[in-house]
């Protein structure tokens, strides 16, 4: 996870030259249903992959979804371009995943929100109710928000429930649709979350530890019972320190880790230097905070769970086969 280094001018001064020019083509929106809106589909924005994804498979032929932060750009520092400005503007409603993933409330999304002039009610936070969980700083404090809950299946039901209750509340037309949408993908989603619970309750206590680069695992190790095991906990331009390595190999020397994860979106190097010096080796990538582009093998919130959930459990069983 990226710490949040907003590039606060350059998003500044783009947000200013277009918002007007935006703001004076939307559409004029009053209370949270869209009534006005006369266009075939519901217009939303969503910020980044996983959400447009959930939300996409809730809303079905109704919705057009505009995603911000497009695969292999980080969802914690992303700059929007003129196509999102535009799309901001015209939106009905726009979705985030919220937990700090989006920078809060000083943030890229809140900063976008507030320049194009969107009501607060055409807002929705699909992590709404879920209990956050926090990172550990340098100074050992629990102090920033860990957004990483959806990989964690229990937290993508309850965010497929809020997608299906953000959709219902601005277009109550079409709440049927929405409701059998919702049905349809919450037996998928509740599916998977049985497997992923019977999977890891396979794996031996011994085993059951989770080794990654960085700590985005933590809502999915506390649900199941994995030991976690990482090298760094906060992302920073300092990811890999030598610090950092020895004190994962002291865990690693504690441990008897059957295989260490690398994640497909973060640096390679200090997870290779780990399993070096450890002689553990690293058995395949894993998804943290994006899916692949349509047509790429992990392009769905399904896939990415259902893929994750095999590596984790193929690699932590290798030496009990």
């Amino acid at each position: 996870m990226k710490q949040l280094r907003i590039k606060c001018i350059s998003v500044s001064i783009l947000l200013l030259l277009l918002s007007a020019c935006g703001n004076s083509s939307g559409d004029q929106k009053s209370g949270s249903a869209i009534t006005s809106n006369k266009r075939e589909k519901l217009q939303m924005v969503s910020s980044f992959t996983i959400i447009s994804d959930i939300i996409r498979q809730v809303g079905g032929d109704r919705v057009e979804v505009h995603n911000l932060a497009p695969t292999g750009t980080d969802p914690h520092e992303y700059e929007p371009l003129p196509e999102d400005i535009k799309a901001a503007t015209d939106a009905d409603i726009l979705v985030k995943n919220g937990l700090n993933l989006e920078g809060g409330d000083h943030g890229w999304f809140a900063k976008l929100i507030r320049t194009v002039g969107q009501e607060k009610d055409h807002i929705f936070q699909l992590t709404d109710g879920v209990e956050p969980m926090y990172l550990t700083g340098k100074d050992g404090r629990e102090e920033e928000i860990n957004p990483h809950a959806f990989l964690s299946p229990v937290v993508g039901i309850k965010m497929a429930k809020n997608a299906r209750d953000a959709l219902i509340e601005a277009d109550p037309d079409h709440e049927k649709e929405y409701l059998k949408n919702a049905e349809n993908y919450l037996k998928l989603l509740h599916s998977l979350e049985e497997e992923y619970r019977t999977k890891i309750d396979e794996i031996p206590g011994e085993n059951r530890v989770l080794v990654t680069s960085e700590r985005a695992f933590q809502y999915l190790a506390a649900e199941y019972g994995l030991k976690e095991g990482y090298i760094w906990a906060i992302d920073t331009e300092d990811n890999g320190t030598p610090k950092q390595l020895k004190s994962l190999l002291s865990f690693l020397e504690e441990h008897k880790v059957p295989a260490l994860f690398l994640e497909t979106n973060v640096d390679k190097r200090p997870m290779q230097t780990v399993s070096r010096e450890s002689g553990i080796e690293i058995y395949g990538p894993i998804y943290s905070d994006e899916i692949g582009e349509p047509g790429a093998e992990i392009d769905t919130y399904e896939k990415y769970l259902r893929y994750n959930i095999k590596q984790i459990y193929e690699g932590l069983l290798q030496d009990k086969v």
